[in-house]
């Protein structure tokens, strides 16, 4: 993970302590309107919004002003504030709301910490399952408190490969997701930010998506990196605010450079 030599180990393990406390006061803000009577809104972008989403990053900001002022904070339902600062938290308060409203477990809260632009720390939390992934530059990534890793896996031909939906592709992309995807082992749906735990826990092997936003990938990149595996757009650029939203996570590098190079030649 590319990151600035400025931050010291026992910095980034104080930011992480500071991560695991606001997904532990994230925790029972969604629990207690899952599988329950919801209000659920549109936004101009056309995805589901409910007071749970609210909710919980207002009570994520709360926290982060109070024990960080100087810090900026990039929220899906409150927007950006002292973007440009030195320190800025990414905040997806309930990653797979459409999973949230139709009772399916597999949603979750992802916090990134970005430093001078740079993704350094992220969380994956998934309330229902009492599972959480955090990984952090220069440590290896950990599941409840244990290290974890990605599956040596190395050709396309072995690989399981995740996505969240295919209508998350344009026609173009999911043409080259299915090209990619008649490549390799398996092909599944469904799981939002809980494929990529599984992927940074060695059950799968890819995850390719597209049409996402920094607060959906920025907390991704750290957890797989730090388990032994790779997370670019579909350039092999690193992901950053200014990604187009077209995101690969793969197990190794090798089986990276090859799910690019298909979707590459068949988006050519």
């Amino acid at each position: 993970m590319q990151t600035s030599s400025a931050l010291s180990s026992p910095q980034l393990a104080a930011y992480a302590a500071f991560a695991q406390s606001l997904a532990d006061r994230a925790r029972p803000l969604s629990r207690r309107w899952f599988r329950h009577p919801l209000d659920v809104d549109t936004k101009a972008d056309d995805s589901p919004v409910t007071q749970a989403d609210r909710q919980v990053e207002a009570a994520l900001r709360e926290a982060i002003a109070a024990h960080h002022p100087g810090h900026g904070i990039f929220g899906e339902e409150f927007g950006a504030s002292h973007a440009d600062a030195e320190f800025v938290w990414s905040l997806d308060p309930i990653d797979g709301t459409r999973a949230f409203i139709s009772g399916n477990p597999l949603w979750g809260t992802l916090l990134a910490l970005l430093h001078r632009g740079r993704p350094v720390l992220g969380l994956i939390d998934i309330p229902m399952l009492d599972e959480r992934w955090i990984g952090v530059a220069h440590a290896p990534s950990q599941l409840n408190g244990k290290p974890c890793a990605t599956r040596a896996c190395t050709d396309l031909d072995s690989a399981i490969l995740y996505a969240t939906a295919p209508d998350i592709f344009t026609g173009a992309e999911l043409a080259a997701f299915d090209h990619l995807a008649a490549k390799t082992r398996m092909r599944r749906y469904g799981g939002d930010c809980y494929s990529y735990g599984l992927l940074a826990s060695g059950h799968v092997d890819l995850v390719v998506e597209a049409g996402l936003q920094p607060y959906d990938y920025l907390a991704l990149a750290p957890v797989i990196e730090g388990a032994g595996g790779v997370m670019t757009d579909w350039a092999g650029q690193p992901l950053g605010f200014a990604s187009k939203g077209r995101v690969i996570a793969a197990a190794t590098p090798a089986l990276h450079r090859q799910a690019m190079q298909v979707l590459g030649a068949a988006m050519a």
